[in-house]
């Protein structure tokens, strides 16, 4: 009895196991395909670029400074005006300095003359020792008033030399080529050696561009600087205007920040019609390294699952899933990088109830309104 009992379960249980089989399997035969929309992927040119913020700056700029001191008593340009090397720009006043300077030239006369004396006393006294005619310590004496004399000369021409300089320094030129700011004194005003600010100058043609980059780009910056192209770098300004100008590499800092883990680069633009200023804000876009000739599919048929990006492919009447690596977005488009190749179905629409390996069929994707 114990053992018919047994039996008696078993059968049962094969029964409702089998009943359940056949009933999914009837319920998984009636699911129909998913209708898709799929697009091909393909190849096509891919220029896109890497965004840094920069800072317009002068290649060279110098802050004017006197060397003397005094009062303003003439100023020579138009502020904002491109002075020309050389040119005065200041002068303070330079009465004192004029007469320091003949000052100093009246003194060098002076030692000349006093040398001279002392030249022909040492001669003479030099004749006059052949003949035992004069003590010797006379002739010594003579020596050393020639030496002393010499060393007066020498003074006197340090004391012209130093006197013309600080004349010099009384008008302040123009040290290079540049365009000059807006005057810091006015006439009259009175200035302090090395303190006082008088105005800055600088150069604008060519102008340069600072950007920070981490350290992991310097490699990448030192191709460049060895050779680019004239789509290597575009500048947009602050106020959305694209500077069509070709720049390159000018140069890279010397050393790595310890405390960013960054490294400034400047990059050079002609800039012949003044349309950057230094000082000014913008945006340098570095031609990425995976531009040109890519895969490209649309955007919206990436699907992203922790981090990583999914696409469905088209295998006949299977839906693949497929991970792949993208790169940067091309206004409705993506770069792929890796996982697809170029001709292969990509499933656009209907996808978001799509499963691996799940069937499809080519169509408008179910619950879209039929065309009238």
């Amino acid at each position: 009895m114990k053992n018919r009992y047994t039996y008696c379960i078993a059968a049962i249980a094969l029964l409702t196991i089998s009943s359940c089989g056949n009933k999914a399997q009837k319920q998984n035969a009636a699911l129909p395909p998913t209708p898709v929309n799929v697009i091909e992927a393909k190849k096509a040119d891919a220029l896109y670029y890497d965004k840094y913020q920069g800072t317009v700056v002068a290649l060279n700029s110098v802050e004017l400074r006197s060397q003397v001191s005094g009062f303003i008593t003439g100023i020579f340009f138009k502020e904002g005006d491109v002075v020309k090397k050389g040119t005065p720009l200041y002068e303070i006043d330079r009465r004192k300095y004029v007469a320091a300077y003949e000052q100093a030239r009246a003194n060098l006369l002076s030692a000349k003359a006093n040398l001279s004396k002392a030249q022909k006393d040492i001669d003479r006294y030099n004749m006059l020792l052949k003949n035992d005619a004069v003590a010797r310590q006379t002739v010594d004496q003579a020596t050393a008033s020639f030496e002393t004399s010499q060393s007066q000369v020498a003074v006197a021409q340090a004391g012209v030399q130093s006197a013309a300089t600080d004349l010099s320094y009384a008008t302040i030129r123009a040290p290079f080529t540049g365009r000059i700011g807006i005057s810091q004194v006015k006439l009259g005003a009175q200035v302090s050696p090395g303190t006082t600010l008088l105005n800055t100058i600088s150069t604008g043609n060519p102008i340069g561009v600072d950007i920070v980059v981490n350290e992991q780009d310097i490699n990448r910056f030192y191709k460049l600087q060895k050779a680019s192209t004239d789509t290597t770098f575009l500048l947009q300004t602050s106020d959305g205007t694209t500077f069509n100008k070709p720049g390159k590499v000018f140069a890279i800092d010397r050393g790595v920040s310890d405390q960013t883990g960054t490294i400034k680069v400047r990059v050079q633009f002609p800039n012949a019609q003044d349309e950057l200023k230094d000082g000014m804000s913008c945006v340098l876009q570095v031609l990425n390294d995976n531009s040109g000739n890519r895969v490209q599919i649309p955007y919206k048929a990436i699907t992203e699952q922790m981090g990583e990006f999914f696409v469905f492919v088209a295998q006949d009447t299977i839906a693949e899933q497929r991970k792949v690596t993208i790169g940067q977005r091309i206004q409705s488009n993506v770069i792929v990088m890796d996982g697809i190749k170029p001709g292969e179905k990509i499933i656009t629409e209907g996808f978001q109830r799509l499963r691996d390996k799940g069937k499809i069929t080519l169509g408008p994707p179910a619950g879209t309104a039929p065309a009238k």
